[in-house]
């Protein structure tokens, strides 16, 4: 009896070194196989394929995930490169976020000089790193349920267009997250954190104004410009500027704006942003965009119209979520440069004019804070967030002080900084969702802090309206 007593004293003691000893080997498993994401990660990164426009990019992580047994859901909420990569069945239900999208006008090759690869865009926000740890993540978490007969769904979800096309608002809208008990997502970064915070809520969209076409030396009075009208439009909205809240951000670029200086254009084009920490006055802020064109178009005697291409919440984030994170990154811990990496890091810096490379942001683990208020970027991570408890971290996969955006991003995402800050990712997002599996009370802990952030009678209203994926808005 004595000796029954205690092997079951032993036996949970027993169970948490088995775990601990099947975690390892999930990590080092990761870790062996750097070099086999980071081909993949380099393909997509070649490709570079922008917003809507994935094929390849989408493709190849579809197939890397179907090949480890995961059943591929293609062509989801209406876009041809989305799609659901899922393994498993049954509760809980953890998703791990994957984008793939680039940037147009941002071709780099991976040097320390800026130089065009001559392609039209560039993955200047790391989403070949981004997409790849997730698949990596996913993959490894799939292996640790084989091996320890862990019951649930783990759930990759491809993610296209997030650079201006909302492409998730569309997959949430679509319901495809109703069932999902937590999600994880990553993004690459100069710095290592998990720190909780917010985003900029976002709408976008095209004002394309059309007027009448004429010799514009020979018969001026006969024209009207519609390119009059977007800058009488610009005007108007540089003006509005003063008279919105001091934390909005407005930007634009005229995508068209006639042809040849003789010719009255009959038809121009202007692209804009809006943000704000809070959607609500995001749209405020629209709206009042919308009448400077109306009164754009009736000054300049021509006519406009407008198309909604991007709307996305502001982020969401659960603490719960964030703390368990934070200590698994923190366990993972940051980059070491080779020398060759240092000498690589240096040259970078210089062009980006830092007198000191601080090889610490890509070391340490920055602590985690609570950054409410907005980072200045937007993201449609955000619509997920109000509708599942959604945590994400940010890794060092760019040169210290690089921001996004930029070809040095670029530049270090294509060389062995991305590709080791994007494994550091994958194994700091594979540790959470295996706590996450084993923890049911930390799922019960994030759902009622989410609930009580939602507040009591949310109903999530997409910003995007009933509209179809704007699957041109690149073009």
């Amino acid at each position: 009896m004595k000796n029954l007593t205690l092997i079951f004293a032993l036996l949970p003691v027993c169970i948490d070194v088995f775990a601990q000893e099947s975690k390892s080997k999930m990590l080092d498993n990761i870790a062996k196989k750097e070099m086999y994401y980071g081909s993949i990660a380099k393909k997509i990164w070649n490709y570079a394929e922008v917003g809507y426009q994935e094929t390849r990019s989408s493709a190849l992580l579809q197939e890397t995930l179907s090949k480890e047994g995961f059943a591929i859901q293609k062509g989801v909420a209406g876009i041809p490169t989305a799609f659901v990569a899922s393994f498993g069945e049954g509760k809980p239900v953890i998703g791990i976020l994957g984008e793939y999208d680039a940037l147009p006008g941002l071709s780099q090759d991976s040097t320390t000089d800026q130089k065009s690869t001559g392609g039209a865009a560039g993955h200047a926000c790391g989403h070949h790193l981004f997409g790849t740890a997730s698949a990596a993540a996913a993959i490894a978490v799939k292996e640790y349920m084989k091996a320890n007969h862990i019951k649930g769904t783990i759930r990759f979800y491809g993610c296209p267009a997030e650079e201006g096309g909302s492409g998730k608002v569309y997959m949430v809208r679509e319901g495809l997250f109703n069932d999902v008990d937590a999600v994880i997502h990553w993004h690459p970064n100069s710095i290592n954190t998990a720190s909780f915070g917010n985003s900029l809520a976002n709408k976008s969209g095209k004002f394309r104004f059309y007027g009448v076409s004429a010799h514009a030396s020979m018969a001026p009075e006969k024209g009207r410009s519609a390119l009059d009208g977007v800058e009488a439009m610009n005007n108007m909205v540089n003006m509005l500027r003063e008279h919105v809240p001091s934390d909005s951000r407005i930007h634009y670029v005229i995508t068209n704006g006639g042809k040849a200086p003789n010719v009255v254009p009959d038809f121009a084009e202007v692209y804009y942003y809006a943000r704000n920490p809070r959607r609500d006055l995001v749209m405020d802020v629209w709206s009042r965009i919308e009448k400077a064109a109306k009164g754009a178009a009736l000054g300049t005697d021509t006519r406009v119209e407008w198309e909604l291409t991007g709307g996305t919440y502001e982020l969401l984030y659960n603490e719960t979520l964030a703390q368990v994170m934070q200590n698994n990154l923190t366990q993972i811990g940051g980059l070491s440069y080779t020398a060759e990496e240092k000498k690589f890091a240096e040259q970078l810096a210089k062009s980006l004019g830092a007198d000191r490379l601080k090889y610490e942001d890509a070391t340490d683990i920055k602590p985690l804070v609570n950054e409410k208020g907005g980072s200045g970027g937007s993201t449609d991570v955000g619509d997920v967030s109000w509708t599942v408890p959604t945590v994400g971290l940010s890794v060092a996969t760019w040169v210290p002080g690089t921001p996004a955006h930029s070809w040095q991003a670029v530049a270090a995402g294509g060389m062995s900084i991305g590709r080791k800050g994007m494994t550091i990712a994958a194994k700091t997002m594979a540790l959470t969702a295996t706590q996450l599996f084993e923890s049911p009370e930390i799922i019960r802990k994030a759902k009622e802090e989410f609930a009580k952030a939602r507040g009591e009678g949310f109903k999530y209203i997409s910003l995007l309206g009933d509209r179809k994926p704007a699957l041109d808005y690149r073009k």
